[in-house]
């Protein structure tokens, strides 16, 4: 059996050996390699050069896992376990030096997110989670904060790079921020979800994200008493809108919320 604390060892150790390349890439300058989706969906040099890195590293340890991950091409393995890598979530900010940027490293076993790190770039700040085991920032147990009313909530949210997309998501936002404190979108859905985990958020919506987006910090919130879901949504992604939008709350909130979502026309 794996032992998904062993798990999450390795994904912090990869995850801080990834932004410690990252933040020495940035004190050269970086520019723009490549675009994606769209003229705004960018990539770097340092995207490809840190999933290079946790790739190695992980091969290296765990030659027959599977990996996945937002730049490279998915690695098949037979072990049952799978990684799930994003080498930089948020990529724009990294770009211009702004702080919200992390790499996210997640593992997968038989398809459940049982371990999991998010570390910061600029400054290193560890969120890190195994499944059963808890929740902690650089070593610190991690926990949401009590619910306030809907009216009170600070919720933190998200907007993709495809221009329908985009106007979809700030329709819901504008239906949605009369009803609450207000919204932050920092450009990172990894570290908002550990922003909810550890109570510095009420809340986090947004539709589109990837697995890479949120595997690890989706496990940080669960494992900080939060709840996290993948939910229908009003917006097609892929053809499809079952299980789209990522959404995480304290697990005292959660049923508001979702109701607030819904009206916002975030959810069916």
């Amino acid at each position: 059996m794996t032992d998904p604390a062993e798990l999450r060892d390795l994904a912090r150790a990869v995850a801080h050996e990834g932004a410690s390349l990252a933040r020495e890439m940035r004190v050269g300058g970086i520019s723009v390699a490549d675009t994606k989706t769209s003229a705004v969906d960018v990539v770097t040099e340092a995207d490809r050069a840190v999933e290079q890195l946790i790739r190695a590293r992980i091969t290296a340890q765990r030659p027959d896992d599977a990996i996945l991950g937002e730049e490279g091409d998915d690695r098949p393995g037979t072990s049952g376990v799978r990684w799930v890598v994003d080498p930089i979530d948020g990529t724009v900010n990294y770009l211009y030096g702004l702080a919200d940027c992390a790499v996210s490293v997640a593992a997968e076993v038989d398809g459940e997110v049982v371990a999991g790190a998010v570390v910061t770039i600029p400054g290193g700040v560890e969120y890190a989670a195994a499944l059963g085991l808890g929740a902690a920032r650089d070593g610190r147990p991690l926990s949401v904060r009590p619910t306030p009313p809907l009216a009170e909530r600070l919720v933190l949210t998200g907007f993709g790079y495809e221009r329908h997309v985009r106007e979809h998501q700030a329709a819901c936002v504008a239906r949605l921020l009369p009803d609450v404190r207000d919204i932050r979108r920092m450009g990172s859905c990894s570290l908002d979800l550990c922003h909810v985990a550890e109570g510095s958020g009420d809340g986090y919506v947004e539709a589109g994200p990837k697995p890479w987006d949120w595997s690890a910090g989706g496990l940080v919130l669960r494992e900080a008493g939060g709840r996290f879901d993948l939910l229908d949504g009003t917006l097609a992604f892929d053809g499809s809108t079952r299980r789209t939008v990522v959404v995480g709350a304290p697990a005292d909130g959660w049923d508001t919320f979702v109701a607030a979502l819904t009206s916002a026309g975030f959810l069916t």
